[in-house]
């Protein structure tokens, strides 16, 4: 049983902010590539994160021996958190066994009259398991990349070497997140988190029971912190002065559960503080009139454990506890209080309100309008957690992405699924809501802008009338000026390539040849008529014609008797020559 790993004495190793790292960071420290690419994804993962948690909707809700609490809340544009839905149910003790668990029918339709009080319809809850159902550690390791330790942790090696449990292993629901990596000492603190299934199961049965859905299950000691952070980080905010808030410790005390938090750079450490069954009696049965001096040694012994555990605190940290808060469900708690201011000297202490830094809607103040609103601090707590969808808290800090539920992976890869895919609809949508928008206003203006000009349309037809009778004989002419322009344009004067194949013609002439007759069709053709002493000079003749470059080709088309030129001369041939000039 889980009885004999309370947190008595159990503390938390503790580390400055900045060094404070997720689970599967770290690594390549020596690559400044590795280095700014992590960065880069560590800064959108961030962004995206805080739209994811702007957008979720989780309720809150917090049982005890005592009542339910109920709580939803959401952040003003301000930054200051708003309780927009609350309510709680005391319980009947005659209802109510040892194990809550047991009590399931009972607890199943409190739980469903708390949330029809508040009018609260999401279905995703955020629940705590007692601390004395939980098993809380630091343990210090060798330094591993992520694959080693992902490996190391899917083994269970690493477990088995580092916390020894009397039971499996394989019975409990584990969470870690490596909280510090010391290159240096080749070192790393891995905070370690386990709660037996059973008890896990058997919460997550009740709120299903309950037609719910369990989204987180943490530690109640680590919902107070949440409260408490948030209410800190609220007063730092709105106050005038930026200083920092003093060191607190918070303390809770009841007849279910006692240790006391000292909150360290944002980690904590927990102690937790005894009582045997009879005093737990005891403490019940005070009253003002019946101060006992058994209860009296009853808070001396208490105070004792709390002075101690605050010693230790200042003696290692160098560091001054200023007050405590208390969170109780005690009816005389006020009784005690004074007690505890009478035996915890230069320490301010006083019942913590969870709610005095939240806006309270009218319709919630009445629901609030007690002394003691710390028995409301699990539940407000709880109502700040939000699915760690992207990673976003391990930018934070160690200890607000704790989930103890055992399909906490697959439940995370759907809500960022049914986000991305939202958030791209969303986008879509507003894409389309813009350009229409724009078309819309687009049109409007230019309906109103032709509106104007159609007004006067009737006179500028008119005087359109009047200048077009000026004008269109006048175009015409020039229409045709720019046609026979254009003409001209295309004209080539052939002056010089003429004048190029005479001579190459004359050049290629043969001494006993002459021309009767050349026709040039004025582009690419030339006949030649003439006559020659013999059909030799005549091809002679051609055959230099296709030796000229202005030439393309030359080619004999007729030969004949041409006749004498004197009675003892030979007959002449008559020739006609066809050429074709070379393009230039």
């Amino acid at each position: 049983m889980l009885d004999k790993f309370k947190l008595k004495n159990v503390k938390f190793a503790l580390f400055p902010k900045s060094k404070i790292q997720s689970e599967g960071s770290g690594k390549s420290a020596n690559s400044s590539l590795n280095n700014i690419s992590k960065k880069l994804s560590d800064f959108f993962s961030s962004k995206i994160s805080k739209i994811n948690a702007t957008t979720e909707e989780v309720v809150g809700i917090d049982i005890s021996h005592e009542a339910i609490h109920v709580a939803q809340a959401s952040k003003k544009s301000d930054e200051k958190w708003v309780l927009d839905k609350f309510s709680y149910r005391f319980l009947d003790q005659t209802k109510i066994k040892e194990n809550l668990l047991e009590s399931s029918d009972y607890l199943v339709s409190e739980i469903t009259l708390a949330l029809a009080n508040a009018n609260i319809t999401t279905k995703n809850v955020a629940l705590s398991i007692p601390v004395t159902s939980a098993i809380i550690r630091v343990v210090t390791s060798p330094l591993m990349t992520e694959e080693e330790l992902k490996n190391a942790v899917e083994t269970n090696s690493l477990w088995e070497n580092l916390i020894q449990l009397s039971d499996n292993l394989n019975d409990y629901s584990i969470f870690h997140q490596v909280i510090n990596r010391d290159t240096a000492k080749n070192l790393m603190d891995i905070l370690f988190v386990a709660s037996k299934l059973s008890d896990v199961n058997g919460y997550s049965a009740l709120f299903k029971k309950a037609g719910l859905n369990p989204i987180i299950i943490d530690v109640r000691c680590f919902t107070l912190k949440n409260a408490v952070d948030e209410r800190a980080k609220t007063r730092l905010l709105f106050k005038d002065t930026k200083e920092q808030e003093p060191q607190s410790a918070i303390l809770e005390f009841g007849l279910e559960e006692n240790y006391i938090i000292i909150i360290h750079n944002s980690i904590p450490i927990i102690t937790d503080i005894f009582l045997r069954p009879q005093e737990k009696s005891i403490l019940q049965s005070v009253s003002e009139n019946n101060i006992t001096q058994e209860a009296e040694d009853l808070i001396r012994r208490y105070t004792l454990q709390i002075k101690q555990a605050i010693a230790d605190y200042e003696s290692k940290f160098q560091a001054k506890i200023s007050d405590i808060k208390i969170i109780t469900s005690l009816k005389n708690y006020e009784i005690f209080l004074k007690m505890f201011k009478n035996n915890i000297l230069n320490i301010g202490v006083n019942v913590l309100d969870p709610l005095s830094e939240v806006t309270i809607p009218e319709y919630n103040k009445e629901k609030i309008d007690i002394k003691n609103k710390s028995p409301f601090t699990s539940a407000i707590g709880l109502a700040y957690r939000k699915l760690d969808v992207f990673g976003y808290y391990k930018f934070v800090t160690a200890v607000k992405n704790i989930n103890l539920l055992p399909n906490r992976d697959t439940i995370r890869q759907q809500a960022k699924f049914k986000f991305l895919s939202g958030f791209a609809f969303k986008n879509f949508a507003i894409g389309l809501v813009a350009l229409y928008i724009f078309l819309t206003a687009f049109s409007f203006f230019r309906i109103q802008y032709n509106d104007k000009k159609l007004e006067q349309f009737a006179a500028i037809e008119v005087e359109f009338s009047k200048i077009n009778a000026v004008y269109s004989p006048i175009s015409r002419q020039v229409n045709l000026l720019k046609q026979s322009s254009q003409i001209g344009t295309t004209l080539r004067s052939n002056q010089n390539s003429s004048y190029q194949t005479l001579v190459q013609i004359s050049n290629s002439t043969q001494p006993r040849v002459r021309f009767s007759k050349i026709e040039y069709d004025g582009n690419l053709n030339i006949k030649i008529e003439g006559t020659a002493f013999s059909d030799q000079d005549i091809l002679n003749f051609v055959a230099a014609l296709n030796k000229q470059k202005t030439i393309a080709s030359a080619t004999l088309s007729s030969v004949n008797v041409a006749g004498q030129q004197g009675l003892s001369a030979a007959p002449s041939k008559a020739f006609v020559i066809l050429c074709q000039v070379r393009p230039s």
